[in-house]
């Protein structure tokens, strides 16, 4: 295994971790941006106003997406795979 092909899986699985995690990180921060407005907006400081949001909307967003999330992640494990016997070379 050559020092290219081990910097391509590196490269192919920090793509795949970024492109997994995207919709709920990005969902994520939305939400967080759009209470911190509100509470400044208001002044309410409760803590749990922020919490609870961003973590229902973040299960949500990975319940609707687990599909494609794993389907991704099974195909970067199966070009891994199937990669075996070149790898070992």
């Amino acid at each position: 295994m050559t020092l290219d092909n081990v910097s391509s899986i590196i490269n192919d699985a920090v793509q795949v971790t970024i492109m997994a995690s995207l919709p709920s990180t990005m969902l994520g921060l939305l939400i967080g941006l759009l209470i911190a407005v509100f509470q400044a907006v208001t002044q309410i400081q409760e803590q749990t106003l922020t919490f609870v949001p961003k973590m229902i909307v973040v299960m949500l967003v990975i319940a609707m997406t687990f599909s494609w999330m794993s389907n991704i992640v099974m195909d970067l494990a199966l070009q891994l795979w199937t990669n075996i016997p070149l790898y070992s070379r």
